[in-house]
């Protein structure tokens, strides 16, 4: 069993398009994206800086974006079967349901840009942030943060758990960290996935009896539970609830270990989640797509796994008698 994974919020850097731009029609798939976020991904993906990609109303459309293009490159939107799962982290489910068919590229596109925006208004309300912790006993750990009146927003596994909430008890817990553990306060806007991302959550239920879903290909590992979700409306439904829910990333690859995957592949922009397979998921084969360089390798790991011939680019060629429209830059 094959395993494609896609990352979340952190996981940008400076010019990490730019290698994939050297694709035929990667530049024109990122132009229609840009229209549906309302955002320039081609500027923001190549020459903004990181103080500029760190927000988040920038960075979550950024990450699924870069996602997106690179899950076309290997020909996965189409593919299904029994020996193929996908998950994502936190704004990564947002990919990962792409993927699967529960969304299309244009829904998950409108989705994830008015996430990124409802969660950097729920931000701006009162002063939260969240730091990760390593090491220590688990189960002490979340004790520890919850009686400091923390979440654990985050329990990642390989020993990895990030807490959320009021700068104050964030400043207490660096003063007194859990036994075995060290703290590092972490450059994000808010509290996410917590009860202050409550008014974003909301944001999103608003909207979500509007949109189509589709029948998933494939089964999704949820953030909420670790379980295989195969149903469209389900689908949508915990990516709205999860915005204010903790992210059991340590119960997905529970999952993982339980179905038999052999082989992992993440997404760009890759690197952590392949970090956090290798400790948690050993033997397993693990390949972070971090440039165009890595997609050979990808497409051979897909087709090993899948069974099937290397999957075709599905990139729509650009009509050339057109001229490239401008993306529009701003909130739409």
């Amino acid at each position: 069993m094959l395993a494609i994974l896609a990352p979340g919020q952190g996981a940008q850097t400076p010019g990490m398009l730019h290698p994939w731009l050297d694709l035929p029609g990667v530049t024109e798939r990122l132009r229609w994206f840009s229209a549906a976020t309302g955002l320039d991904l081609v500027e923001l993906g190549t020459e903004a800086p990181a103080d500029t990609i760190k927000d988040t109303a920038v960075a979550q459309p950024l990450i699924v974006a870069t996602g997106l293009l690179a899950a076309e490159q290997l020909g996965l939107p189409g593919l299904a079967g029994p020996d193929l799962r996908v998950a994502g982290h936190s704004v990564g489910e947002i990919t990962a349901a792409a993927l699967t068919g529960a969304l299309s590229p244009e829904a998950a596109l409108v989705l994830v840009a008015l996430r990124g925006r409802a969660m950097a208004a729920a931000s701006a309300v009162t002063p939260t942030g969240m730091s990760a912790l390593l090491g220590g006993d688990p189960d002490a750990v979340v004790a520890h943060l919850e009686g400091l009146g923390l979440t654990p927003a985050n329990r990642n596994g390989a020993g990895q758990i990030v807490a959320a909430g009021d700068l104050a008890a964030l400043a207490r817990l660096t003063e007194e960290p859990p036994a075995g553990a060290r703290v590092r306060t972490l450059a994000v806007a808010g509290a996410f996935h917590t009860h202050f991302m409550a008014s974003a959550r909301d944001t999103l239920a608003a909207v979500a009896p509007g949109v189509v879903t589709g029948a998933p290909r494939l089964g999704q590992v949820s953030n909420a539970d670790g379980a295989v979700i195969t149903d469209g409306a389900e689908v949508l439904a915990r990516l709205v609830s999860q915005v204010a829910n903790p992210v059991r990333w340590d119960l997905c690859l529970a999952t993982l270990r339980e179905l038999g995957v052999k082989a992992v592949i993440e997404l760009p922009p890759a690197g952590t989640l392949a970090g956090i397979a290798r400790r948690e998921l050993p033997g397993v084969r693990i390949l972070a797509v971090k440039s165009p360089d890595d997609l050979v390798a990808a497409r051979e790991l897909i087709a090993e796994h899948v069974g099937a011939e290397q999957p075709s680019v599905v990139i729509p060629a650009p009509a050339r008698e057109l001229e490239p429209a401008t993306a529009h830059a701003g909130e739409a």
